[in-house]
C-alpha cells in the first residue's frame, strides 16, 4: 500500500474525537466507557501484520487498541510522521516500516507517568520528581507505570541508548527512595530512532499493606478453571488427567466426580520484581501466610462452580466477594461458548465487571473447532448485548497494552492456553502481574469501618469468627464495633480480639481487604452470612424495603405485583416480593421502577449498590436508588380453644425479646368446656 494512502487513512481515523474524555478522579469506568466515541475504527482491531521483504528484515508490529484522542496534529518530513493519534508507520533509513504506538495525553490522576528524560537533576528537582512517584504509588494502590521517551501529550519521541540509560538510574534512584523496586516491563521503537521503555515501579513486600486484587473464576462445567487454578497456584502442568485440580478441591465429592461444588478461594503472590512467590521453593508449597510475607501484590482467585445446579452458590460467590475482575474459562474443543458459561458472562457484563477469557485445552482442539470457538466469542463480545473489544493475545506486547486498557471496561483479552503443555501460560501470568487495581479504595478507606459477613466458624479455643470483604474504612484489633442486623433489625456490640489475613495475623485490614476476625461477647448462632460488622459512627439503619431500577434479562411469561425472588445484593441473598412497581406488567428485556419487600427478616443495604434477581430460569439485575427504613411489626398469634374459635394475641418485639409459644393449658382447656356446658 502506499505510504500516502496509509497516511490519509491516518487523518481520516484522527477526524473522529472524544468530546468527553475523563477529567476526574473519581469517575466510574462505566462513565469512561461512554465517553469513548464509538466509531467504527474503535471497534476493529489491527490484526494483520504489517510486514515488508526490503533488506530481508522483517517488521516490527504492535497491536493497537488506544482510542483516538482529542487533539491531532501531523508532521510530515521525508523519513518520519509525528501524529498523536494510537500509531503511525514510519519507514527507517534501510526501507523497512515500524509501527509507531502513541498515548493519549496524559492525565493528573491514575498510575501512569510520562517522561521525556530524567538525566542529572538537580537535588530540588529530584526530590520533587520522588514525590511524584510516591503520588503515582498511591494512585495504582502500591504500584505505577513509567513511560521513558514519551512526551506529556502522548508522543513517542524515544531516547538515544545513553540518554535511556541515565533515565532509568534516576528512575532507579527515586524508586530506593521509596522502598520499591524498577522493572523494565517492554522496549518499543521512537520516533527519533531511539526507543521508548514502559518501567514498572512497585513497593517492597509488606505484611501489612499490600495490593490485593480479587478474581472472579467462572465458566462452563469441564472448563478446566480448577485445573487452571492449581497450575497457576503451584507451577506444575496437569497431566491431562486432572492431577493439578487436587489442588484446589476442598470436598472429597469434588475430587470424585471432577466437578466443583463450593467456593474455594487460591491466592499467587508476586514480589517486587513482578517474580511469582508461590513457585519460590524446591519442598513442599508455601502456606497462604507465607506467601503473604514475601508478596508485594496478592491475586485473590475465587473458584467458583460451573454446573447449571450450582447457580446459586456461583452467584453469592460473584456478589459477595465484590471482585475486581472476572476470568472466564472456555474449552477450545467445545465449538464455541456453551452451557452456562453464557450465563456466568451475561452476569459479569451485567454487573459491570471487567472480564478476560482463557480458552483452555488447546492442545486436544483441533485447529478447524478452535477457530470456530474463538469465531463464536468474538461474536457473542462484540454483539449488541456486549459491545466489547476483543483482543487475541499473541506476545508480550498485546499483554503490555491489554492490561493498561483493561481498567476502563471496553477492552476483552482472550488468552489461548494449555494446562498440559503450558503453551502461552507466561502470557496469562505476566497479564496477571500487571493486572491494575480497580476499586478506589484509598477513598472508602477513610468513611467509617464495614466488614460484609459472607462466612461463619466456631473456633475451638478461640470462639466465634466471620469473615468477609472490608468494603470501607480500617478495623484494628480490639476495636468496639457493631453487629447486626439480627430478626428485630438491631446492632449489637461486639470487640474484634484478632484480625487474620489470608492466615497472616495482623493488627489492621483496610477497605478492599478480605480478613477474617475473632469476636468477643457473641454468639455464633447470633450471626448469619449477610450481616455487616460496622463502626458506631456510621449509625446504621436496618431495612426491609426498597426501591430500584431493574432490567429483566429473561422471564418466560409476564411479571406482575406480589410477584416472588431470590435477590443477590452483595453477601445477602433472601427472597422478596414486588409490592409496587411504575408498569402493569414487566417482560425480557423490560425496565422499570420497582419497590421490593424482603420476606424473613431485615437487612443493611446501601444506596447505588447493583443486585441479581433470580427464579428458576427467570434472570434480572437492578440497582437500589432508595432505602425504606425499617418499622418493627407486632406478630399476631392466634389461640384456638376446644370448640375451635381463635383469640388473637399481639407481641411487640420492638426491644428484640423472645417469642414464647401461647399455648392453652388442660385446666383452661377442662375450664371452658364446664362454663359451656
Amino acid at each position: 500500500m502506499d505510504y500516502k494512502v496509509k497516511q490519509q487513512k491516518q487523518q481520516t481515523t484522527t477526524t473522529t474525537t472524544s468530546k468527553n474524555m475523563v477529567n476526574h478522579k473519581e469517575q466510574q469506568p462505566d462513565n469512561l466507557v461512554k465517553s469513548i466515541t464509538k466509531s467504527t475504527e474503535e471497534l476493529t482491531i489491527q490484526e494483520n501484520i504489517l510486514s515488508t521483504s526490503t533488506s530481508g528484515q522483517s517488521t516490527t508490529t504492535t497491536t493497537i487498541i488506544q482510542p483516538v484522542t482529542t487533539t491531532t496534529t501531523t508532521t510530515t518530513t521525508t523519513t518520519t510522521t509525528t501524529s498523536t493519534s494510537s500509531s503511525v508507520l514510519i519507514e527507517n533509513e534501510n526501507g523497512s516500516s515500524v509501527v509507531i504506538e502513541h498515548l493519549k495525553p496524559e492525565v493528573e490522576y491514575g498510575n501512569i507517568e510520562y517522561k521525556l528524560q530524567l538525566i542529572s537533576p538537580t537535588p530540588d528537582r529530584l526530590e520533587h520528581l520522588t514525590s511524584q512517584m510516591k503520588w503515582r504509588i498511591g494512585e495504582g494502590a502500591g504500584e505505577c507505570l513509567y513511560e521513558l521517551g514519551v512526551s506529556d501529550d502522548g508522543t513517542a519521541v524515544g531516547l538515544s541508548d545513553e540518554d535511556m540509560t541515565l533515565s532509568l538510574e534516576t528512575l532507579n534512584k527515586m524508586a530506593k527512595k521509596l522502598n520499591a523496586d524498577l522493572t523494565v516491563i517492554r522496549e518499543r521503537p521512537g520516533l527519533s530512532g531511539g526507543k521508548v521503555v514502559e518501567a514498572l515501579i512497585r513497593k517492597y513486600a509488606s505484611t501489612e499493606d499490600f495490593s490485593e486484587i480479587r478474581v472472579v473464576c467462572c465458566g462452563n462445567v469441564d472448563a478446566g478453571k480448577s485445573t487452571l487454578l492449581g497450575v497457576l497456584k503451584c507451577g506444575v502442568l496437569d497431566d491431562g488427567r486432572g492431577k493439578a485440580r487436587l489442588n484446589v478441591f476442598r470436598h472429597r465429592h469434588e475430587v470424585e466426580s471432577g466437578r466443583t461444588s463450593s467456593i474455594s478461594q487460591e491466592i499467587v503472590g508476586f514480589d517486587s520484581k513482578g517474580k511469582i512467590v508461590n513457585y519460590n521453593t524446591l519442598h513442599s508449597s508455601l502456606s497462604p501466610s507465607e506467601i503473604c510475607e514475601s508478596s508485594s501484590k496478592i491475586i485473590t482467585f475465587v473458584d467458583l462452580a460451573g454446573h447449571e445446579k450450582y447457580l446459586k452458590t456461583t452467584l453469592f460467590g460473584m456478589t459477595s466477594s465484590s471482585p475486581d475482575y472476572c476470568m472466564i474459562a472456555v474449552g477450545a474443543n467445545t465449538m464455541g461458548a456453551t452451557g452456562m458459561c453464557k450465563e456466568h458472562l451475561g452476569i459479569a457484563l451485567s454487573l459491570h465487571i471487567p472480564v478476560y477469557i482463557v480458552i483452555t485445552k488447546i492442545d486436544r482442539a483441533p485447529e478447524n473447532v478452535l477457530a470456530a470457538t474463538m469465531t463464536d466469542i468474538k461474536k457473542i463480545l462484540r454483539g449488541p448485548g456486549a459491545r466489547k473489544l476483543p483482543v487475541v493475545i499473541k506476545n508480550q506486547d498485546d499483554v503490555v497494552v491489554a492490561a493498561r486498557n483493561f481498567v476502563s471496561d471496553r477492552v476483552v483479552p482472550i488468552f489461548t492456553v494449555s494446562n498440559v503443555t503450558g503453551e502461552n501460560l507466561d502470557l496469562l501470568r505476566m497479564f496477571l502481574n500487571l493486572l491494575p487495581a480497580r476499586k478506589e479504595w484509598e477513598s472508602l478507606a477513610l468513611k467509617p469501618a464495614q466488614l460484609d459477613i459472607d462466612s461463619t466458624w466456631n473456633v475451638s479455643g478461640v470462639g466465634t469468627v466471620v469473615s468477609g470483604t472490608v468494603m470501607k474504612g480500617v478495623i484494628t484489633a480490639g476495636e468496639t464495633l457493631l453487629i447486626g442486623p439480627d430478626d428485630s433489625g438491631n446492632f449489637i456490640q461486639t470487640q474484634v480480639k484478632s484480625i487474620h489475613t489470608k492466615r497472616l495475623p495482623v493488627k489492621h485490614v483496610k477497605a478492599g481487604q478480605t480478613a477474617s476476625l475473632a469476636l468477643k461477647r457473641i454468639k455464633k448462632e447470633q450471626i448469619r452470612k449477610g450481616m455487616v460488622i460496622i463502626h458506631p459512627s456510621a449509625k446504621p439503619v436496618a431495612t426491609r424495603e426498597f426501591v430500584a431500577e431493574v432490567l429483566i434479562l429473561f422471564h418466560s411469561t409476564t411479571i406482575s405485583k406480589n410477584y416472588e425472588s431470590v435477590i443477590h445484593c452483595l453477601s445477602t441473598t433472601q427472597s422478596a416480593r414486588l409490592i409496587e412497581m411504575d408498569k402493569e406488567v414487566l417482560r425480557t428485556g423490560d425496565r422499570a421502577r420497582v419497590k421490593f419487600r424482603y420476606l424473613h427478616r431485615p437487612q443493611f443495604l446501601t444506596v447505588g449498590s447493583k443486585f441479581v434477581i433470580r427464579e428458576g430460569r427467570s434472570k434480572g439485575i437492578g440497582r437500589i436508588i432508595e432505602l425504606c427504613p425499617f418499622v418493627v411489626e407486632p406478630i399476631v398469634h392466634k389461640i384456638s380453644n376446644a370448640h375451635g374459635h381463635s383469640n388473637a394475641h399481639l407481641t411487640n418485639v420492638a426491644n428484640g425479646g423472645a417469642i414464647k409459644k401461647q399455648t392453652v393449658t388442660r385446666a383452661q382447656r377442662l375450664k371452658i368446656k364446664t362454663s359451656d356446658g
